[in-house]
């Protein structure tokens, strides 16, 4: 399909999802929550790939939201006054938006396979709620990253706040989330929020997909797993997560198969060949 914000190829079982507006920064437009959630629920239902890369084109990574969906939030509210409606109500529709928005990175945080993003330039406003919602992160030299909400007089509300703080020391966020500076890729990653920095979008690109090609070589069941227990554990207790493990151990664990070829694989001195994730069946006669 074509898209207008994005082009999507699949190779070798890796799906590259590529931000084409770069001579606009690659600003969220509403194409844009629509068309991403669109994207990863299909290649993530249809065992599409057994990892998804997101990069970008242009000087920044993606400049944050665009103008276009304040403006029609704010149309739609003023609209909505001056046409007596009780403000509860509206207000009750203006969550359930928040809870739309939210859910456009909540795809990738739930997708069954591991996404990576590629940071160039800057990653401004939502474009942090984004890369937050990603397994790894990685960006190039001149990359940095903004708390840009509160320059502009709210509260960051699309999944910078409840993902980051699993993912940053406070004192570090807390200061990005009060004074609006920006973080530049270095300090990121000393702080943990990327894996890596590269002199060049190329060199990190090389990287990045070197990095899904030893992904999508492991058995996709295990590496669902390891992702499912990682959120799962991110998100509860420490018992809660060995009891969750233990269950799904219960169910999954299954060495006749993937382990099997695993270890024949290394005895033949050959890679491994595993299947690929059934595609979700939906309605009442699923699985």
């Amino acid at each position: 399909m074509t898209y207008r914000c994005f082009d999507v190829g699949i190779a070798d079982k890796i799906a590259r999802i590529t931000l084409k507006r770069g001579d606009e920064l690659n600003t969220m437009t509403p194409d844009f929550w629509r068309e991403l959630p669109e994207i990863v629920r299909d290649i993530d239902d249809g065992a599409k790939a057994r990892v998804i890369v997101i990069a970008s084109t242009g000087k920044h990574f993606c400049a944050g939201m665009d103008l276009s969906v304040f403006t029609g939030g704010q149309s739609a509210g003023a609209a909505a006054a001056l046409s007596g409606e009780e403000r509860g109500r509206v207000r009750a529709n203006l969550r359930n938006k928040v809870l739309e928005l939210q859910e456009t990175f909540g795809v990738l945080d739930r997708a069954r396979m591991p996404v990576l993003v590629a940071v160039q330039g800057g990653c401004i406003g939502a474009g942090v709620d984004m890369i937050s919602a990603c397994d790894c992160r990685y960006a190039t030299e001149d990359a940095f990253f903004v708390i840009q909400e509160i320059n502009l007089g709210m509260t960051a509300d699309v999944g910078t706040f409840p993902r980051l703080c699993h993912l940053m020391p406070q004192s570090a966020l807390r200061e990005l989330a009060y004074a609006g500076r920006r973080l530049p890729a270095r300090r990121a990653k000393e702080l943990g929020l990327v894996s890596e920095v590269f002199a060049t979008p190329a060199e990190m690109l090389a990287h990045v997909m070197d990095v899904a090609k030893d992904i999508a070589e492991k058995s996709p069941l295990a590496v669902h797993g390891s992702k499912m227990m990682m959120n799962y554990a991110r998100d509860h207790s420490i018992a809660d997560g060995l009891d969750y493990i233990a269950t799904w151990q219960a169910g999954m664990y299954n060495p006749e198969t993937d382990m099997l070829e695993s270890f024949m694989a290394k005895n033949q001195k050959r890679t491994a060949v595993f299947a690929d994730l059934l595609p979700v069946k939906k309605g009442l006669g699923g699985v």
